[in-house]
């Protein structure tokens, strides 16, 4: 996941040199990297993507867990693990404090994974198992904060049990990444469709505003019958 719902920084290109770090590090430059323990070769990983990105998810919420971060799972794997379908997109996503930034990257690359600082100043990018991991500290245009992260529900993914963002807040900011220049609305009804009825649809509208966007989607949904109407019962 991107605040703008587009592709952030690619990874480093193969054999960039990379310097173990301890400390962020200019756009683009790694910022830790030891041999790896949890990065392995894409074709050592399961064939199937979907559990790919989940076996990463669990490697990275089981290390923040152990090191005692806080945390939350966001993205399609919050999706997933909320009882969605598998369908999973691209990357495993989490959420930290922008002041837990640098703990974080810390961790992980003490583990053996490769972090680096993408261009954005909104997230750091890291891999595992082959697979790239996005620890966003800005979510739907705002920093993350403790309040956001305490309204998280530890659920299973698959084995391991972590904190995940609570339904509203992963639709929240899948709709404020909407913008005249990125609105597949394709995506993410199916989504609100599976999630629905665990949403606070008047707090998704409240806090959207009149964004033309986010309204044109929740018009969309209504029109559906997927939500009932500002106001309405379900």
């Amino acid at each position: 996941m991107t605040r703008n719902a587009e592709n952030a920084t690619p990874d480093p290109a193969p054999g960039e040199r990379q310097q173990p770090v301890t400390e962020l590090r200019p756009a683009g430059r790694p910022i830790g990297v030891n041999e790896a323990r949890h990065d392995v070769p894409a074709e050592e990983l399961p064939p199937d993507l979907n559990q790919a990105i989940l076996e990463a998810a669990k490697q990275v919420g089981a290390l923040l867990k152990r090191n005692g971060h806080d945390f939350a799972l966001a993205g399609s794997v919050a999706v997933y693990a909320h009882g969605g379908a598998g369908n999973l997109q691209h990357d495993a996503d989490f959420c930290i404090k922008p002041e837990d930034a640098e703990a974080v990257a810390a961790t992980l690359s003490e583990a053996g994974l490769t972090v680096y600082q993408p261009p954005e100043d909104w997230l750091l990018k890291a891999k595992c198992l082959g697979q790239d991991i996005d620890l966003i500290f800005e979510l739907a245009h705002q920093p993350v904060t403790a309040d956001l992260l305490a309204r998280a529900t530890e659920l299973p993914v698959d084995s391991v049990r972590m904190p995940v963002l609570a339904p509203t807040d992963l639709m929240r900011a899948l709709l404020a990444a909407f913008s005249e220049h990125h609105c597949d609305f394709g995506a993410v009804l199916p989504i609100a469709r599976q999630l629905r009825e665990m949403v606070d649809w008047e707090t998704v509208r409240r806090d959207c505003h009149d964004a033309p966007m986010p309204a044109a989607f929740l018009y969309l949904l209504e029109r559906l019958q997927v939500v009932a109407p500002s106001g309405g019962a379900r």
